[in-house]
């Protein structure tokens, strides 16, 4: 029986000729990665360890981006111990405030991850560099430690589903679009730990934002990754990027699929997740009148620069509607840079946004917006559930930048042809 992506990518970090669904295995690990809320918790792990020493001091990454600048005491005092911890064991790859970005929007980058890698983060949205051909996964702090320590980790090989794309997106279908279609279509838990592989024409359609985009949310559907072959696109962006040696894994065949959809991209319209789960979709026609408090730009998920490009596109010359608060987040310092020389940030502004610096923010209620009982707030981000940004009488509705952009036009859920009618 043949393999899929994911699995020839796991058979090779273990060492084995070929793994199946359902196999335990361990696997040499190219990268572990935490952030300010999970990697104390690994470093005091860690400390129970005899050996105490990491595996591999450039094959670590930790990113302070969660609830930074310090947005409290107890903030501050987690920076601390990951910041004095890399500064003890020499980690190549700590980012600290100034040179931070999100860590999922960060590591591609900076090309820390690269086609065909095997990656694990203390972070569920881990799944994000699937979008590169590499297999990455988010875990447990305690299974950081053990990555950290031993640069091994344990899996159970996933079963797969295929999604097979093909026509291409109309005008303002983005990779978000696509990925809130497939969550409404089969469920938060359509895809309980398998790996989501994407395969089709249509990808050629996405450029390498949309594929990370729907890569970072295979975790909201349940999967265990999320996965795309690679093709010109993701090799010009990894040399553009990367100077790491990558490894391309095509899936075989025979590969065996718990199951295959068919999605015409062709067909898709501008979907919004609505209150309290990402499969709560519904197209932009079907929305109705639903006025907002608040629009989030930004997160992992959609603070590209790409993004930033689409909603200035639509925000240019007009205002943001009277008593809505628009908050915009570039993903990365060098997406802020660049959004200032495009003079995105300019546009954001002169309508009426603020821009923060890159950090998650308000995405997991941390900080930068967070809403008060009883607040509607359109968001790029990933998770919609009760309290996620705040009161547990708040409501998130998920979209793509264009659709936030254009509801902090007209202050309410709206869609960027309203804009243009």
């Amino acid at each position: 029986m043949g393999m899929t992506m994911t699995q020839k990518i796991l058979a090779a970090h273990a060492g084995l000729p070929s793994v199946e669904a359902g196999q335990l295995i361990e696997a040499n690990l190219d990268m572990v990665l935490g952030n300010d809320v999970t990697t104390p918790v690994a470093i005091h792990e860690m400390e129970k360890f005899n050996n105490q020493e990491v595996f591999h001091k450039d094959k670590i990454a930790m990113v302070l981006d969660h609830f930074t600048p310090n947005k409290d005491i107890k903030s501050a005092e987690h920076c601390k111990c990951v910041r004095d911890y890399a500064a003890q064991h020499q980690i190549t790859n700590f980012f600290d405030v100034g040179e931070v970005g999100i860590e999922h929007a960060l590591l591609p980058e900076k090309g820390l991850v690269v086609a065909g890698d095997a990656v694990i983060g203390a972070d569920s949205h881990t799944c994000t560099y699937g979008a590169l051909g590499a297999f990455s996964t988010g875990v447990g702090s305690t299974d950081m430690a053990a990555g950290m320590a031993t640069g091994k980790a344990w899996f159970k090989v996933p079963s797969a589903i295929r999604f097979v794309l093909t026509g291409k997106p109309a005008k303002w279908i983005s990779g978000k679009d696509i990925i809130l279609h497939i969550i409404g279509m089969i469920g938060v838990d359509g895809a309980l730990y398998k790996s989501m592989e994407f395969t089709g024409d249509g990808i050629a359609y996405l450029s390498m934002d949309d594929r990370f985009t729907m890569a970072n949310m295979a975790i909201e559907a349940g999967g265990k990754n999320g996965i795309f072959p690679v093709d010109a696109t993701t090799i010009a962006y990894m040399k553009d990027h990367a100077k790491k040696e990558f490894t391309v894994y095509e899936a075989d065949e025979d590969a065996e699929y718990e199951a295959t959809y068919t999605i015409d991209l062709s067909q898709l319209k501008p979907t919004v997740a609505f209150p309290h789960l990402p499969e709560n979709t519904k197209t932009i026609d079907e929305v109705g009148d639903i006025p907002i408090d608040q629009v989030v730009i930004g997160s992992c998920t959609n603070g590209h620069i790409s993004d930033l490009r689409i909603a200035a596109d639509i925000m240019k010359g007009r205002k943001a509607a009277k008593g809505l608060r628009v908050i915009i987040i570039p993903a990365t310092q060098e997406i802020y840079l660049q959004a200032m020389e495009e003079g995105l940030l300019k546009t954001f502004i002169e309508a009426g946004a603020v821009v923060s610096t890159p950090t998650c923010g308000p995405c997991l209620g941390g900080h930068m917006g967070i809403l008060a009982a009883g607040e509607r707030a359109v968001a790029t981000t990933n998770r919609n559930f009760v309290g996620r940004m705040g009161h547990v009488e708040s409501e998130v509705y998920l979209a793509s930048p264009a659709v936030a952009a254009a509801s902090a036009i007209t202050g309410k859920i709206s869609g960027p042809s309203e804009l243009e009618a």
